[in-house]
């Protein structure tokens, strides 16, 4: 297999020049706003053309994210940035949003276009639709193990890159809304306030004021490239270095390891712990053993390691890396030398010497060579060095060829460095009509299980009900024909191969569709018509009609769109959704943490995690092990049943999960009548100002 790219992260300018010169082969790096980590240095327009010309002389490709959700009055703003990338000549953007995809597609169509891990990639189908959608690379989640990797690269149609060094969110990439609604800022929009490295017991032991040492939220970091050969034999193309936020030492030590570990050599094992770590390393997600062992937190030996560390790993950008191979041609004649350098492009530089050669009392050549293979200092490495026929070679002082070095490679590396903006096409936003206020949204209903249906004085109310698929043989007949079944936000293991079966048997079964919560699921085969769930993340108008193009029937906005960004998403004839009510699913997450305080055995799927406030959030498992899933869930519910009027959809979700059956009637009695919620409760992002 070829060898794997060797990805790392640019939070600014100085670490962009650690990475490359500890030899990267590429970088990703982030434009002011529309990235996944805001806070991090970025990059103007004028820093990235900069950037872009300094990574692209030293044949080092630069990925610009632009993976963020974006909201209807953002969207010229994010058209900007596309031409911005585009004339600076980057090489490929990384996608959240298929709003995104589209403004670049229109814009900038010679711009490659990445898959964000925000989209949750998982299976084998998400990457195909993201083929299908024009995408030449995968980025996947990273809580696969090997063998799901193997399987995904073997079907994928398109690159597929995977994270091999950093840290680990708890929650699944683009599934986490915990920051935003506890502390009001999005990770999904890059500002993530890391409320999962706060404590949380899953003893329930901790007491306001008391915040205790338990982080049961808290993954280790991710450590892979001892995994290395078994990527590559895998398949992916590019092993992608987690840390925008970190120092210039920690990416030039992670690009050197990585390199090592590609070529089949040591590495320092100590100075990648020790430049920055969370008490150890973890591989639990690759190798399938989550548990425990994945857990830490970054303690005070684990700073002074890393102090201790930075002066060791600073000597590993210190000065450039010889990477690009150069040819050098000599033409010797009465009147001087010329020497012309040329790039592996055909690009070249051609120099003259200032004095004429003289005769030479012994062969001048190997002299000659000694001093234009001395290339140190440059990201140059001289690959052949020949005299070209017609002159007698002649004898010039060692300064003078180092001096027709020196010059011909500045040049060389000018003309290298010089911008190479990619064409950018002219575009017009489509005009989104706000949707007119006033009216009264129709009632659907979303219940985790069927026995916490109500009874027919109720689901007669109901416009839809939607139940996941698991839970379709227990509906009775006479509700199918308004049931939507959902599918998982999260297939690992062998859960897509087991939904398209399931779909398949339940085509002729009289359910009024599907809801998909994943990209992969719009390329499901099924006569099932389909509608847009909370996994979709869904918030600006352009991304909705990009699902309407891809067949949604109707689609939920994500709960993060605020009610005046709501009514700019008006898709034409196909109906919007927000929440009502729910205790909304904070986090889904592949490692358990009920697991710091016991194993599977005898934990029967369902537990919490209390916070140093003293809040108990409730924890439920799908199945055991490493082949289930936990949902984090907030323990106040969003109540917004008592002002339908304010909410510009067309329909209004009332999503029931922890609830048992009498108090799902009681709260959608609560609803139908628009009466205040009889508890404590929270209106969310609903009327936040951005």
């Amino acid at each position: 297999m070829p060898a794997p790219e060797i990805l790392a992260p640019a939070g600014n300018a100085e670490m962009l020049r650690a990475a490359v010169f500890a030899g990267a082969d590429a970088v990703y790096l982030g434009l002011d706003g529309y990235n996944a980590r805001r806070s991090a240095g970025n990059f103007t327009p004028q820093a990235l053309r900069e950037a872009v010309c300094f990574c692209h002389a030293r044949g080092v490709a630069v990925h610009v994210t632009l993976n963020t959700l974006v909201y209807g009055d953002e969207l010229e703003g994010l058209a900007g940035a596309v031409r911005a990338i585009a004339g600076a000549g980057a090489d490929a953007v990384i996608l959240d949003d298929l709003a995104a995809a589209a403004l670049v597609r229109a814009i900038a169509p010679d711009l490659r276009l990445h898959g964000s891990t925000q989209m949750s990639i998982h299976t084998p189908e998400g990457a195909k639709m993201l083929a299908k959608l024009g995408y030449s690379r995968a980025i996947l989640a990273r809580e696969l193990s090997l063998t799901e990797i193997r399987d995904i690269v073997r079907q994928s149609p398109i690159e597929c890159e995977v994270f091999i060094h950093g840290a680990m969110c708890m929650s699944m990439s683009g599934q986490c809304m915990m920051s935003a609604f506890l502390g009001g800022r999005s990770g999904n929009r890059g500002d993530c306030a890391g409320p999962c490295r706060l404590p949380f017991d899953a003893g329930g032991n901790l007491r306001p004021g008391q915040p205790g040492t338990a982080c049961h939220l808290s993954l280790k970091d991710m450590d892979l490239i001892p995994h290395m050969a078994e990527l590559q034999a895998a398949g992916v193309a590019s092993v992608k270095i987690e840390g925008r936020l970190r120092t210039p030492e920690y990416a030039a030590a992670a690009v050197a390891a990585c390199r090592a570990a590609r070529e089949g050599r040591p590495y320092d094992e100590a100075l990648v712990r020790d430049i920055f770590s969370r008490s150890g390393f973890s591989d639990g997600y690759l190798t399938g053993r989550s548990g425990k062992a994945m857990f830490g937190v970054r303690t005070e030996a684990d700073a002074a390691a890393t102090r201790a560390a930075t002066p060791k790993a600073r000597e590993l950008f210190r000065r450039e890396l010889e990477r690009v191979p150069v040819d050098f041609s000599v033409r010797f004649a009465p009147q001087g030398v010329s020497v012309t350098v040329t790039d592996p492009q055909g690009r070249n530089a051609v120099v003259s010497s200032k004095s004429a050669p003289q005769p030479a009392q012994k062969d001048p050549l190997p002299a000659m060579e000694r001093a234009l293979a001395k290339t140190g200092g440059t990201p140059f490495c001289a690959n052949r060095i020949q005299v070209l026929p017609g002159g007698e070679p002649g004898f010039l002082p060692g300064s003078e060829w180092n001096e027709l070095r020196r010059t011909a490679l500045q040049a060389l590396l000018q003309k290298r460095s010089e911008p190479a903006p990619l064409a950018v096409h002219p575009c017009s936003l489509p005009r989104f009509p706000e949707r007119p206020a006033g009216g009264v949204p129709a009632l659907a209903a979303r219940f985790e299980r069927a026995d916490q249906l109500p009874d027919a004085s109720l689901t007669g109310q109901l416009r839809c009900l939607i139940v996941p698929i698991r839970e379709a043989g227990a509906i009775p007949p006479e509700l199918r024909g308004k049931t939507l079944l959902e599918l998982p936000r999260a297939s690992f293991g062998g859960l897509e191969a087991d939904t398209i079966r399931r779909l398949d048997g339940l085509k002729d079964a009289g359910f009024a569709g599907a809801v998909a919560n994943n990209l992969a699921h719009l390329g499901y085969e099924t006569p099932l018509p389909l509608y847009g769930g909370l996994g979709l993340n869904i918030t600006n108008p352009l991304a909705a009609a990009e699902y309407a193009r891809l067949g949604l029937r109707g689609m939920l906005l994500h709960p993060e769109t605020p009610v005046a960004a709501m009514r700019a998403v008006a898709p034409g004839d196909v109906p919007t959704a927000a929440l009502c009510y729910g205790h909304l699913p904070l986090m889904l997450t592949r490692a358990c943490p009920l697991h710091n305080l016991h194993g599977c055995a005898g934990c029967g799927g369902s537990g919490r995690l209390r916070d140093r406030k003293g809040r108990d959030f409730p924890v439920r498992c799908s199945a055991p092990g490493f082949a289930g899933m936990r949902t984090i869930y907030n323990p106040v519910p969003l109540y917004m049943g008592d002002r339908p009027g304010e909410l510009p959809v067309d329909l209004a979700v009332a999503a029931f999960t922890l609830e048992p059956a009498e108090r799902v009637a009681q709260v959608l009695h609560l609803i139908l009548q628009k009466q205040p919620f009889d508890g404590e409760f929270t209106r969310g992002l609903s009327y936040m100002s951005r």
